[in-house]
């Protein structure tokens, strides 16, 4: 049995009707998932598969909180879940995407493993940056940051590279306007 077995659902096996499964997903789970964008979180999820026959008809509800590093200071910082999405699915021959929200899997297989599926919805719901509140970033890391994008000597004017012997010579708005430009 695989780590990941208990988030199979055994599509070819439900009756009509609706049915609800119930996850719990939290640190352990993620560390599972093993994908790049969360490694903790307690987020609950339901699914509810609506069987009509031959297509069924997965509803999603994520809700929780995860825990990704801060863009500015690299710590952890937490951001909430709360995505709803929804997935038809229906069985053939092979496994294919039909569209963006309708996918065929094998009918000899029958059941559908939403565990990745439950992982890219909560990823999809994160933002791009993520970062802690205003004054709530490690202030020891803040610090270095600034050391670093502000290093000795950036307060200096910045002479231009002229070639020997030449000087940079001032002139005033007139002058560089020229007289084409007179009214």
């Amino acid at each position: 049995m695989g780590k990941l077995d208990a988030y199979k659902i055994p599509l070819d096996s439900l009756s009509i009707g609706t049915h609800v499964f119930e996850f719990q997903l939290d640190t352990p789970w993620f560390e599972l998932m093993d994908g790049p964008d969360v490694q903790k979180g307690k987020v609950k999820a339901i699914v509810r598969v609506i069987n009509t026959g031959r297509l069924y008809d997965l509803r999603f509800e994520l809700t929780g909180v995860v825990e990704v590093p801060c863009d500015r200071c690299l710590d952890d910082v937490t951001i909430e879940v709360d995505q709803k999405s929804q997935l038809f699915v229906k069985l053939g021959p092979g496994f294919y995407e039909e569209s963006e929200d309708m996918i065929v899997i094998p009918e000899k297989e029958g059941a559908l493993n939403v565990a990745w599926f439950l992982y890219e919805l909560i990823v999809l719901g994160i933002p791009m940056r993520h970062v802690h509140a205003p004054g709530k970033c490690n202030k020891a890391m803040m610090s270095k940051l600034k050391e670093h994008l502000t290093g000795p000597g950036d307060e200096d004017e910045i002479e231009p590279d002229l070639p020997d012997g030449e000087e940079f010579e001032a002139i005033d708005d007139d002058q560089a306007l020229g007289s084409d430009w007179e009214d």
